[in-house]
């Protein structure tokens, strides 16, 4: 089944949280809600998940509206399964008995059943009569995730629920939740703060800011065709350089770039895998100030000499493995223009 928000306005008090969401999720896709903390992506979970009352617009689960004209279904009448940021476990009950709390209108052989397949899915049906406390962090994510889709939910909630695992749990957790969420084949809706969990996780992403969606697309379509300075940055590391737009070009000091703008004061972004180095005496001079290897890449930071008494330019390069650069090696830079992006400088 598909998910369907349209005009959702909620405010708490005086303030307006959501400002008129229109999104669609479709069966079996995955979107992913990223923004700031406090820009309404949990709220909008939550209205979905009946836990709030909508106030202004209209939510459709399938064919049926749920919320809106004149309607408020209980939450347990929407078919949504909800991981919550902390898991939300029972710690008195057992995995088997947490995974089946929401199943208590089935005979009994069918829940067990239902609970077996559940955990089965998630990979931890040898954990049935475990306690919550016996789990690690990243196998109680896997119990919630579990329990919301044993009753083999309609659409599924994600609110943060990879936040509390250390960085490497993290990410096998994300890689073993991904696999499940894709084989359930429910419409679910994601909700994170993280750039890179978003990209990895969605087939398209909602980016919120304010209460409204900033940019709806593909990862590839808001890291590499940002559609603002904020979706821009917000995304992924960005070095800024100054440009002056005139006859829609934009020059800043590693070169041009067409730009749909007026004539006058830009801001070129360009992300760090975008500076390309250069043999000496190749594109722009620059000198290497320092240099780090970071597993798969290495951080290297340069400097690009200015005109006489102006500070020099300083850049970020992100470079796949290879020889080392030293502080003082000199080379050329130039850019990548599929990696850089320009916009209307910010008003002072």
């Amino acid at each position: 089944m598909s998910l369907e928000l349209a005009g959702i306005h909620h405010a708490f008090g005086a303030r307006e949280v959501l400002r008129g969401i229109d999104l669609s999720v479709g069966a079996g896709e995955i979107v992913c809600l990223l923004g700031p903390s406090g820009d309404g992506k949990t709220t909008l979970l939550r209205l979905v998940a009946g836990l709030e009352a909508l106030q202004r617009g209209r939510i459709a689960i399938g064919n049926r509206v749920v919320a809106g004209e004149g309607r408020e279904e209980p939450p347990e009448a929407r078919h949504a399964g909800f991981v919550f940021q902390d898991y939300a476990l029972f710690p008195h009950l057992t995995v088997a008995r947490n995974v089946g709390f929401g199943l208590g209108g089935l005979p009994r052989a069918e829940r067990e059943a239902r609970v077996m397949e559940a955990l089965e899915r998630v990979g931890l049906g040898g954990f049935a009569g475990a306690w919550p406390h016996m789990l690690s962090g990243g196998q109680q994510q896997r119990v919630a995730l579990a329990r919301a889709l044993a009753p083999r939910p309609a659409v599924l909630l994600l609110d943060e629920a990879f936040a509390s695992l250390d960085a490497r749990l993290r990410e096998q957790v994300r890689d073993d939740t991904l696999e499940v969420l894709q084989s359930a084949g429910t419409a679910t809706l994601i909700v994170t703060h993280d750039a890179e969990e978003a990209m990895f996780m969605a087939d398209r992403i909602a980016l919120l800011r304010g209460g409204r969606v900033e940019q709806l697309g593909t990862p590839e379509e808001l890291y590499l065709r940002p559609a603002s300075r904020f979706a821009a940055t917000f995304l992924g590391e960005v070095n800024t350089l100054p440009a002056t737009v005139s006859g829609g070009v934009a020059r800043a000091a590693l070169g041009s770039l067409p730009a749909a703008l007026p004539d006058g004061p830009a801001e070129l972004l360009l992300r760090p895998e975008g500076v390309r180095l250069l043999p000496e005496g190749q594109g722009v001079p620059a000198v290497v100030e320092d240099s780090r290897l970071l597993g798969a890449s290495s951080l290297v930071r340069l400097a690009v000499p200015a005109a006489a008494g102006a500070p020099p330019l300083r850049l970020h390069a992100r470079l796949p493995p290879g020889p080392r650069l030293r502080r003082g090696d000199r080379l050329g830079v130039a850019l990548d223009p599929e990696r850089a992006f320009v916009f209307s400088a910010p008003s002072t």
